[in-house]
């Protein structure tokens, strides 16, 4: 089973692809990727300048030996196997990982004022830990906080915009050029 698909074919026009919950999408012609309600959830934004092919994985676990099952029906639902899922989807597409920019926008403390479990940082943690054992570092970034994200990725461009509880909306800047 895939949770990964391509953007729909030009006779199926659509303004955006939306990406659920433990969810990822490739976009190969330049609609627009979006996930809403980032909590403790961690959105990785990928994008490839030179071929504008963008995915878009939205994790809401860190480690994939929490629910082996789980994770092999699913494995956009865990930040090990979701973002090696990611990386293998967008090379099948003509994207291989030395030529994407990475964001990330999520992670925030939202249920629990005393961080007993503190899933935010824990799967923010665990992304940032398999996408450098990838090879990949991370370009710009808008996470922990207490507010709840929405991210949109948009693979003409490249821009990554975040809306934030409250209204509050803005660019993550890269970190290098692209």
């Amino acid at each position: 089973m895939s949770a990964f698909s391509a953007a729909p074919r030009a006779s199926e026009p659509r303004s955006q692809i939306v990406v659920g919950i433990s969810d990822g999408k490739v976009s190969v012609d330049g609609t627009p990727l979006v996930t809403y309600a980032l909590g403790s959830c961690v959105a990785v934004c990928a994008f490839n300048a030179a071929s504008k092919v963008a995915g878009l994985l939205h994790i809401m676990l860190p480690d994939s030996s929490l629910d082996l099952r789980k994770a092999a029906d699913n494995p956009c639902m865990f930040a090990d196997t979701g973002v090696a899922y990611l990386l293998a989807e967008l090379s099948r597409r003509g994207s291989p990982p030395k030529g994407l920019s990475i964001r990330l926008a999520g992670g925030a403390q939202v249920m629990n004022d005393a961080g007993l479990f503190s899933i935010g940082k824990r799967n923010y943690t665990a992304v940032r830990k398999s996408l450098w054992k990838a090879g990949l570092m991370v370009d710009g970034e808008a996470v922990g906080g207490e507010v709840s994200r929405t991210v949109r990725l948009d693979p003409s461009s490249g821009r990554v915009v975040v809306r934030e509880g409250g209204g509050r909306e803005f660019e993550i800047p890269l970190k290098r050029k692209l």
